[in-house]
C-alpha cells in the first residue's frame, strides 16, 4: 500500500515535470531532469512510461489537426498548381515582351547615337565659327600689313602692327600662327627701318646733288606767283577802269603775260623731279 501511495504521489510531479519541460526553454531542462533521477530509484521508469504517453496524446492531436485542414492544403496545393501554370504564361508573355521592348530599344539607342553625335558635331562647328570670327580679323589685318609693306607705306604699316599688338593679338594668343605673327613683327620692324634709312640717306643724297635746281626751281616758282599776282591786279584793274604802274612799267598786254606763264610752266615741267621718301607721309 505504502508503494501505491508513493506511486500516485509521483504521478503528479511527473505530469508537474513535464509541464516544466513544455512550457521552460531548452536551455533549462537539465536541472528539470535531474530531479527525476534523483528521486525514487524507479521514478525514472515511471517518468517514461507518462512523457510516451504524452507524446501519444500530441501525435493524436497533430493527427486531427492535420485532418481538420487536410482539405485547406489540399486546396492551397490545387491554387499553387494553377498560379504555377498562370506563372509560366506570365513569364512566357514577359519573356516576349522583354526581347520586343530590346529590339525596339536598340533602334532608339542607334537614333539617340546618332543625335548625340549630331550634337557634338554642331556643337564643334559653332565653336569652329565662334573662333573663325575671332581669328578672321587678325588675319585680315595681318593681310593688310603685308600690302602696306608691299605698297611701301611704312608709316601705315607701323600704325597697322600697333593695333595688332594692342588689339587683335591678345585675343588669339593661344593660337600658333599667332606666335608666328608676333615673332615676325620685330623682322618686319627692322626690315621698315633698314628701308627707310636707305630711302632717306637717298633722298639727302638726291637733295645735296640737285640742289642748285632746287634753288633755282624755288627762285621761278617764287617769280611765278609774282608774275600771276601782277596779273591778277591788272585784271582788277582793267575791270574797274584804272591803269596802275607796277615796278616803274606800263602793264603788258595779256595775252604776252599768259604767253610768259606759259614758258615758265613748260620750265617747270622739264625740271627734273627728286623722289621724297614714302614714310615722310602716313
Amino acid at each position: 500500500m505504502a508503494e501505491n501511495g508513493d506511486g500516485l504521489g509521483t504521478v503528479p510531479e511527473h505530469e508537474r515535470i513535464l509541464q516544466e519541460i513544455e512550457s521552460t526553454d531548452t536551455a533549462c531542462v537539465g536541472p528539470t531532469l535531474r530531479s527525476v533521477y534523483d528521486d525514487q530509484p524507479n521514478a525514472h521508469k515511471k517518468f517514461m512510461e507518462k512523457l510516451d504517453a504524452c507524446i501519444r496524446n500530441h501525435d493524436k492531436e497533430i493527427e486531427k489537426m492535420c485532418n481538420f485542414h487536410h482539405q485547406g492544403f489540399v486546396d492551397a496545393i490545387t491554387e499553387l498548381l494553377k498560379v504555377r501554370t498562370d506563372a509560366e504564361k506570365l513569364k512566357v508573355q514577359v519573356t516576349d515582351t522583354n526581347r520586343r521592348f530590346q529590339d525596339a530599344g536598340k533602334e532608339v539607342i542607334v537614333q539617340t547615337e546618332d543625335i548625340i553625335r549630331c550634337r557634338i558635331q554642331q556643337r564643334n562647328i559653332t565653336m569652329v565659327v565662334e573662333k573663325l570670327q575671332l581669328c578672321l580679323p587678325v588675319l585680315e589685318m595681318y593681310s593688310k600689313l603685308k600690302e602696306q609693306m608691299s605698297a611701301k607705306r611704312y608709316y601705315s604699316a607701323l600704325k597697322t602692327m600697333e593695333q595688332l599688338e594692342n588689339v587683335f593679338f591678345p585675343r588669339v594668343s593661344q593660337y600658333r600662327f599667332c606666335q608666328l605673327m608676333i615673332e615676325n613683327l620685330p623682322k618686319l620692324r627692322e626690315d621698315i627701318k633698314e628701308i627707310s634709312m636707305s630711302d632717306l640717306k637717298d633722298f639727302l643724297e638726291s637733295i645735296r646733288k640737285h640742289s642748285d635746281k632746287i634753288g633755282e626751281t624755288a627762285m621761278k616758282q617764287a617769280q611765278q606767283q609774282k608774275t600771276f599776282s601782277v596779273v591778277l591786279q591788272k585784271q582788277n584793274n582793267i575791270k574797274f577802269g584804272k591803269n596802275v604802274y607796277i615796278n616803274d612799267r606800263i602793264p603788258e598786254e595779256r595775252n604776252e603775260v599768259e604767253l610768259k606763264c606759259g614758258f615758265e610752266e613748260e620750265d617747270e615741267n622739264e625740271e627734273e623731279v627728286i623722289k621724297v621718301p614714302s614714310f615722310l607721309f602716313p
